[in-house]
């Protein structure tokens, strides 16, 4: 919470010193651009009486936690007396319109967040065309469809969220031309099919979450060899059968890896972690994907680990000493496997949670 309360204002006074420029003013046909997005989405309070980029009623507000009401301008142009639509973020509003496909009449816009209202309907193809787009984000409405191919027209796109939403479809081949993608979540919707294998060329991807869905076909090699630059991949549910493939000693900006239920072959804990270095591992959750044979890992360069969980495996022999090497684990799970012996005196006397 402390955390919040420090970044919300900081953006606030970010967009309050870009917007509020004296002489500066949006073209006309941006204005109507506006009014048309507005009447999309049913946000019905923009005040179009004042200059959008005014920073004054209705166009930027202070954001709580959850509420967010700003359009922000860039009023650099044409010696400071042009301003243009730069962002959009319009967050738990309860906007219950649709997408609007006219974003090209917003030129300069470089992110559109709509995260937390009621919006339905599909993501318009012509969003592809808004090439100057880095920042889409679409968390927690109502859409439906698939994710339009046209999207990887936008060679500047950085982060694409899509979670908890109804769309479905296969993941169209052409993202894997995302260059410069680092966020990609598409956790909670209905998406089918494998995961394309032009989707190896996605190397500055740093967030990668696919909970929750009906992806089929086995987990790419590709994922553990060729995103280096990974830091979180969530595949928790998410329809993907085994094996888990071996992790390349290059992985090594990882902290969260947190893969369950998976279906298909048996992966080898002993030969996944055998060549993984993982020196900013924080949590290492995966439960209920067929690890087979003893916990036998390098343990001792997993000195950042918080929470490991193995739980619901068929895991066997004795439960290692070598865990207690872990001196910031704090969390534990080894239920649902198939150990023998005794339990270790270091978890026995352990204050942290097993």
């Amino acid at each position: 919470m402390f955390i919040h309360r420090l970044l919300f204002p900081s953006i606030f006074i970010v967009s309050c010193l870009t917007t509020l420029t004296n002489g500066a003013a949006l073209p006309n046909d941006e204005v109507e651009a506006l009014k048309t997005i507005g009447r999309t989405l049913g946000k019905i309070d923009w005040n179009f009486s004042i200059d959008p980029c005014s920073g004054g009623d209705g166009w930027l507000d202070q954001p709580t936690l959850y509420y967010v009401n700003n359009v922000t301008c860039d009023c650099s142009f044409n010696n400071n007396t042009t301003c243009h639509v730069i962002h959009i973020v319009l967050s738990g509003q309860n906007l219950s319109g649709t997408l609007p496909s006219n974003l090209t009449g917003l030129p300069f816009l470089q992110k559109i967040e709509l995260i937390r209202n009621y919006l339905s309907g599909i993501i318009p193809s012509e969003w592809g065309s808004a090439t100057q787009l880095a920042h889409i984000s679409l968390l927690g409405n109502r859409l439906t469809g698939s994710i339009p191919k046209e999207l990887a027209n936008l060679k500047n796109l950085i982060i694409l969220i899509l979670e908890n939403n109804g769309l479905s479809g296969i993941l169209p081949a052409a993202l894997g031309n995302l260059s410069k993608i680092e966020r990609l979540h598409l956790s909670s919707n209905n998406f089918i099919g494998e995961i394309p294998e032009t989707f190896a060329r996605l190397t500055s991807l740093k967030e990668f979450r696919i909970c929750d869905n009906n992806f089929t076909g086995q987990i790419p090699e590709f994922i553990f060899r060729n995103w280096t630059s990974l830091e979180m991949i969530y595949m928790e549910a998410s329809g993907l059968s085994g094996p888990i493939p071996s992790i390349n000693p290059s992985f090594e900006n990882v902290e969260y890896l947190v893969i369950s239920d998976l279906n298909g072959a048996d992966t080898s804990f002993s030969q996944l972690l055998i060549n993984a270095s993982l020196p900013k591992l924080n949590r290492l959750m995966l439960r209920s994907c067929n690890l087979v044979g003893e916990i036998a890992a390098p343990f001792e360069r997993f000195t950042t680990l918080k929470i490991l969980d193995l739980s619901f495996n068929r895991l066997r022999g004795k439960i290692p000493e070598e865990l207690s090497a872990l001196v910031d684990l704090d969390y534990l799970f080894l239920n649902g496997n198939n150990f023998t012996g005794t339990i270790p005196s270091w978890i026995l006397n352990t204050t942290g949670k097993v």
